[in-house]
């Protein structure tokens, strides 16, 4: 250890961090004191965060300069050992408190309060970036320890790591992909805490609901603060500090606007607080968390959950048409003549979409890229049709009617034929890619085209399965969440770059301005052509200039190690 060397700042976390916590729950445990409890509970959130800054500090350190920052890198290390450490420390207090039925001291108010503070301290003068990964990492590990063991499903695991993962891709990037990823993960993820067997579609709906109806909620105080008397040190600090605290404070900004004399009096006072970003940033930080921790669902959404339920009911299994004016057999003949007539007109289309594509005059590249998109369009049109013609059909009767197995054919023929539309459209999206190089329009024509393709296969488990409509709805939901993390934690602008640089025809203008995330890439081309000045050009650049200057809680990671 003793030629280990790490640095003043990261040695000084890990052994403040580990004494401090230790000591506290050394008195917990002797004293069993619920104030002791929450009062360690904090100091533990607040380590964390002060924890991960530094991490995420040493981290850029080192890598900054690898040779020469070791002792950075041997500091980011140390301070991950803190990680096990409060895992044991928590299993411990964990165990005593289900012992003893303790574990509901942590109310509601307490997380509000708590990541209200949190958000002001990282947010407070500063730009997103670093800091909305660490609030988030925070939100993910104080939702996990909330949330009741019956509710720690599959599916919530699965949206706890990839928030986590989520939270490391925007401190990495910093980009509105990797926000959306953000937004969903969490979103999804509190959701899920509190309601295993809600729809992820009612997601949307109870979260618009409860931010239009946030300010009426705060003021239900009894829905959110507890009930109970709260303990003898909370009273006076309350009493004592915030009430006069805020009075004072209330009273001072109106005899200020009264009289400039008094105004005057304080004009010496110099504070380097903007308050009227500190009040921005406390509201925006409450109304998060409130919403976060105190959201509702409304009765009338627990009632109509049965309505995205996946499979039919024993009652919906009847036999009946579904107009008046048009029995079963005419609505089932009626399926019949439509699926076959489709699939005729759906094979004559392919024929000469194929030809199209493949055999007719090359034109130029401009002309070629219009109607490469028009054509994708059109694919993806005809494909929600195609989908929404079949859940027509086959949203109750037909699943069940032994009469409509032909017609069950001719749907099976016609998503298959679907399908190889869908096909026939990424190979020709592959030709003009490997003609013309990678682009985020051509990348984003395969992202809908596998969705498309995803939907007729789940279409197609729909038929043959006997699911109801909903089931299409519930699977392309997560699907489309799946996109949006793929698009978040994957270097899409990196690699559209390190492809096109292996072509003759290399857009360099148009890889520095155009694609994100592309400046390793085209360090590493400067060094193969040995164009210093290039390199100079890329390392100057104003967004890179921008990341390397910003202030620590605001840095994109993916920045401080270009060099």
């Amino acid at each position: 250890m003793k030629n280990i060397k790490f640095s003043p700042e990261g040695k000084l976390t890990f052994y403040f961090s580990f004494i401090l916590g230790t000591l506290l729950l050394v008195v917990f445990l002797l004293t069993k004191s619920d104030w002791v409890f929450v009062t360690g509970f904090y100091y533990v959130l607040i380590a964390v965060v002060i924890n991960v800054i530094i991490f995420f500090h040493e981290l850029i350190f080192f890598l900054s300069n690898i040779s020469d920052h070791k002792a950075h890198g041997n500091s980011a290390l140390l301070i991950l050992l803190n990680i096990p450490i409060s895992i044991i420390y928590f299993r411990v207090v964990f165990n005593y408190l289900i012992y003893n039925f303790k574990l509901t001291n942590m109310k509601t108010h307490h997380y509000i309060f708590l990541t209200t503070i949190l958000f002001v301290i990282v947010f407070y003068d500063q730009n997103m970036g670093l800091n909305l990964g660490i609030i988030g990492i925070i939100y993910s590990l104080l939702t996990l320890y909330r949330t009741p063991k019956a509710n720690r499903t599959k599916t919530f695991f699965f949206l706890f790591v990839t928030s986590i993962l989520s939270s490391f891709a925007f401190a990495w990037y910093g980009d509105f992909p990797s926000f959306l990823a953000v937004v969903s993960s969490y979103l999804l993820l509190s959701y899920r805490s509190k309601n295993r067997r809600l729809k992820i579609l009612f997601l949307i709906p109870v979260f618009v609901i409860n931010c239009v109806t946030a300010i009426f909620r705060f003021f239900s105080f009894d829905e959110w603060l507890p009930k109970r008397n709260v303990s003898g040190l909370w009273q006076k600090t309350l009493a004592f500090v915030l009430i006069p605290l805020i009075l004072i404070s209330v009273f001072f900004a109106v005899y200020s606007a009264g009289s400039d004399h008094f105004a005057n009096l304080f004009t010496n006072v110099e504070l380097d607080i903007n308050f009227w970003q500190l009040f921005a940033m406390t509201i925006l930080g409450f109304f998060i968390a409130f919403n976060y921790w105190n959201f509702a669902v409304e009765k009338f959404i627990y009632k109509n959950n049965r309505i995205l339920d996946n499979d039919f009911k024993e009652k919906e299994i009847i036999q009946k048409s579904t107009y008046s004016f048009l029995d079963l057999d005419a609505e089932r003949m009626s399926g019949v003549i439509s699926f076959f007539a489709l699939n005729i007109l759906l094979i004559f289309f392919i024929i000469t979409y194929n030809y199209e594509q493949f055999y007719e005059v090359v034109k130029t590249p401009v002309r070629l890229s219009e109607e490469t998109h028009e054509r994708v369009n059109a694919v993806i049109m005809s494909i929600v049709m195609a989908i929404l013609v079949i859940m027509f059909y086959f949203k109750s009767n037909f699943n069940f009617d032994p009469k409509a197995g032909l017609m069950k054919i001719f749907v099976k023929i016609w998503i298959f034929l679907n399908a190889v539309l869908v096909i026939s459209a990424m190979v020709k999206n592959t030709e003009y890619i490997i003609n013309y190089g990678f682009t985020y329009k051509r990348l984003g024509v395969y992202a809908f085209l596998i969705l498309s393709l995803i939907g007729l296969i789940t279409t197609f488990i729909k038929i043959q399965m006997k699911k109801r409509n909903a089931f299409l709805f519930n699977t392309m939901a997560w699907y489309v969440y799946g996109v949006i993390l793929v698009c978040s934690y994957i270097n899409w602008g990196g690699i559209i770059t390190s492809e096109n640089m292996k072509r003759k025809d290399f857009a360099l203008n148009y890889h520095k301005t155009a694609i994100n995330f592309s400046e390793k890439q085209l360090l590493k081309y400067a060094e193969e052509k040995n164009d210093n000045q290039l390199k100079a050009e890329i390392l100057n650049l104003e967004r890179v200039k921008f990341q390397k200057n910003e202030k620590f809680l605001s840095k994109v990671l993916y920045y401080q190690n270009i060099k």
